[in-house]
């Protein structure tokens, strides 16, 4: 981490400022930004728009963080505009810019600013990689600010406080821009409306000028009615699980309309749009005999939603995780969230990275909030996978289920191992779900903010 815009301006200057060349939808946030993303992605190109979107970290591949026109770019053109900056970045290296060289986000954040400007795209929906103010992403000038919930997370970086992060964040909100700002605790909303105000930015709000009117759970997903920017749309059949996707799904569609020029988006466009939206690694289902589900939940706040949205959406008993955590992440606040829904843990580790905590450190952790008795440790993910399916297996009745969550790179390993050539929703995955109906509640996604 080098927090400054130096470097990555000065190579966007190099290469003709290609994120110029386009609009910017800009998203920031603490959860939800890649699923917000790809709804409004997918929204875009059902409105005959030609779409690029930038996002972070990937899950199985590292082209997966640049998609045009709906899919990742090949390995081919990726190589290719690495060889067409690189000289570029070797200029920029040269230079020390605040002492260090270009870090890798930066110059993959460069990448895609120039396949978009070469594809050529007509908008780019950019996910923020860490914060926001000094984000490389943050050169570019965004139409629509996406704020998803903020939560604690990368303390160490962004923070220590709620409104600390939020400050960091709300740097994406540029002048004449408009915001969309999901609900937020109370802290954040304050700063945000602040910025808003600061440089004009127009303020949508979640709860108020749009939010989730309803929804039901239907077979492989849900089915919504949201408010939009000129009145009710339902119908809405949303392949991902959860009412935080749901929420997501709002979000993404105010966005969309507010890019449009706060123009309703036709609902059966919209329908289409969302119908296609995938979202690898967030409540997926990749095996059955037993299930087992991936989520790449790594903070407090993501096991919250996730814990939520596999006990809504799977009737799974027992339900036995898998879980890995990065060595920074908060893995008691996590742990302590899936201990209610989990009746067996497996602890494993994250194999291919050194940030990965040691699993019989997780395991002690574990061990404290679970109990000994429902803990184990399995440092291979493989093992691990394999030890969770048979305890799942061993209680021979309900339905068994396997979780495995706690980290992007842990699910990116683990769909690898299981889902490779996948997709949610296709081959063997969950067409035989079919789930009783529910509502949502009074509450709905209304009052998830406490707006001043």
């Amino acid at each position: 981490m080098a927090p400054s815009l130096g470097r990555i301006r000065a190579l966007t200057e190099l290469l003709g400022d290609p994120q110029r060349c386009y609009s910017v939808i800009h998203l920031t946030g603490t959860n939800g930004k890649g699923s917000t993303a790809a709804m409004i992605d997918a929204l875009l190109r059902a409105d005959g728009l030609r779409a690029g979107r930038f996002t972070s970290p990937h899950v199985m591949g590292v082209t997966e963080r640049i998609t045009i026109y709906g899919e990742p770019i090949s390995e081919e053109r990726f190589d290719e505009v690495w060889r067409e900056i690189e000289p570029y970045v070797a200029i920029v290296d040269d230079q020390l810019v605040d002492g260090v060289r270009m870090t890798f986000f930066e110059i993959i954040t460069a990448m895609a600013f120039a396949a978009f400007a070469d594809a050529p795209v007509d908008v780019a929906v950019i996910e923020v990689g860490l914060g926001g103010t000094w984000d490389a992403t943050n050169v570019a000038d965004a139409d629509v600010a996406v704020i998803t919930p903020i939560a604690l997370d990368h303390t160490h970086l962004l923070g220590t406080s709620i409104s600390d992060i939020a400050r960091e964040k709300a740097g994406i909100i540029k002048p004449g821009a408009q915001a969309i700002l999901a609900g937020q605790p109370l802290e954040a909303a304050q700063v945000l409306l602040e910025r808003c105000a600061e440089v004009g930015a127009l303020v949508q709000r979640e709860g108020i000028e749009f939010g989730v009117i309803d929804r039901q759970l239907a077979v492989g997903g849900q089915l919504l009615r949201v408010n939009a920017s000129e009145g009710p749309v339902d119908e809405i059949f949303l392949p991902l699980h959860g009412a935080h996707q749901a929420a997501n799904a709002a979000q993404a569609l105010a966005a969309v309309e507010a890019f449009l020029g706060m123009k309703a988006l036709n609902p059966d466009v919209a329908r289409e749009g969302f119908a296609t939206v995938r979202s690898p690694g967030r409540l997926e289902l990749v095996r059955r005999s037993p299930a087992i589900v991936l989520d790449a939940a790594h903070n407090p706040h993501g096991a919250q939603a996730a814990a939520a949205g596999i006990t809504e959406a799977f009737a799974f008993a027992p339900l036995v995780g898998v879980v890995g955590v990065m060595a920074d992440k908060d893995a008691r606040g996590l742990l302590q969230i899936f201990e209610e829904i989990m009746n067996k843990v497996v602890i494993t580790q994250v194999a291919s990275t050194s940030r990965g905590m040691p699993a019989e450190q997780l395991g002690e952790v574990a061990e404290e909030i679970f109990g000994a008795d429902r803990v184990r440790v399995v440092p291979r993910l493989d093992d691990a996978i394999d030890a969770a399916v048979s305890l799942a297996e061993e209680s021979g009745v309900g339905l068994p289920g396997v979780l495995i969550t706690g980290s992007v790179v842990l699910v990116g390993e683990a769909r690898t191992l299981l889902a490779a050539g996948s997709d949610q929703g296709e081959g063997d995955l969950d067409d035989d779900w079919d789930p009783e109906d529910a509502d949502a509640g009074e509450d709905g996604a209304f009052g998830r903010a406490d707006w001043p």
